[in-house]
């Protein structure tokens, strides 16, 4: 699918560039902050039913009208709700239980570049040298993040468990982002995202149910609410509704630049809000990061 506007003196479009990372970033403070009051799963599950249940109301006559629609679309929905909603609600969660707002910042980062090797695989998009070295130089500033600026890390496989919860996010939200946009859709923007947040509900279920009888229980008081609703309306309802529009706007393989002002946004709400210092290794993983997508980026013009 085309972008609707290429043209570089289209302001809007990339003003949004740089305002939907304020709030997709704040589910990293979801993911530091509100799971020491609710366990990760529950969290992402309740998150994204409580999502649904919000904009159900407002687009129930038209998902009714299309049933239709709704049984010919339905795999396609929930592959995008198990990635989306599923993987990339809850392994950030889990992350937030053992490495720093900066790492997962800045790991996430990474996932335009498997949305560049997506495009590639799936939807034949051709790759040039400058993608070829940028894709390299990013990989290497997320292993930078990952293996602590330690080589040592890397031949001892010593890794933070966040860190590789977060990477696995990252590949997620990618497969979300490559075939949002390239699955077509009978539904509209909005009444689309509210069948999408069902299914990663559905898809979160079962994890929740296994979370509260084996690992976690979770306490329903006034700091389940606070939390379920902070990440259900930031993070989510505002946040990947602007991100779907910056996405008609600019094409799945550039909207991938929001991740990139995320990685920025998160360190800073890790700064003030956590106490968490910026280290060495992540100014070197950042700089190869963003070297990496200047390269990597280049060939939209």
């Amino acid at each position: 699918m085309k972008p609707l506007v290429t043209k570089r003196n289209n302001f809007f479009p990339f003003l949004l560039l740089f305002i939907q990372p304020i709030f997709m970033a704040s589910n990293i403070i979801v993911a530091r902050g509100g799971v020491e009051y609710v366990p990760p799963v529950s969290l992402a599950f309740w998150r994204w039913l409580t999502v649904f249940i919000i904009l159900m109301p407002f687009f129930f006559n038209e998902i009714s009208k299309k049933r239709k629609h709704f049984r010919e679309e339905s795999f396609d929905l929930f592959l995008l709700g198990l990635m989306g909603c599923g993987i990339c609600g809850a392994f950030p969660f889990i992350a937030g239980m053992s490495t720093t707002m900066a790492n997962m910042g800045i790991i996430y980062t990474s996932s335009p570049i498997f949305i560049i090797i997506l495009s590639v695989l799936f939807f034949k998009d051709k790759i040039n040298l400058s993608r070829i070295i940028g894709l390299v130089l990013c990989l290497l500033g997320v292993i930078t993040i990952i293996c602590k600026g330690e080589l040592n890390y890397l031949l001892n496989f010593k890794f933070t468990s966040g860190d590789l919860w977060m990477l696995g996010a990252a590949v997620g939200w990618a497969i979300y982002s490559i075939f949002l946009i390239n699955w077509k859709s009978s539904f509209s923007l909005m009444a689309r995202f509210t069948l999408i947040a069902f299914f990663g509900a559905v898809s979160l279920f079962p994890f929740y149910l296994i979370e509260e009888l084996y690992f976690f229980n979770t306490t329903f008081n006034n700091n389940f609410l606070f939390w379920v609703l902070f990440a259900a309306i930031s993070p989510g309802i505002i946040a990947f509704t602007l991100y779907t529009k910056v996405q008609k706007y600019v094409g799945a393989s550039f909207a991938g630049f929001t991740l990139y002002i995320f990685s920025i946004y998160s360190a800073i709400y890790g700064i003030i809000l956590f106490d968490e210092p910026l280290l060495h290794f992540h100014y070197y993983g950042a700089a190869l990061v963003f070297v990496g997508v200047y390269l990597a980026r280049k060939i939209f013009k």
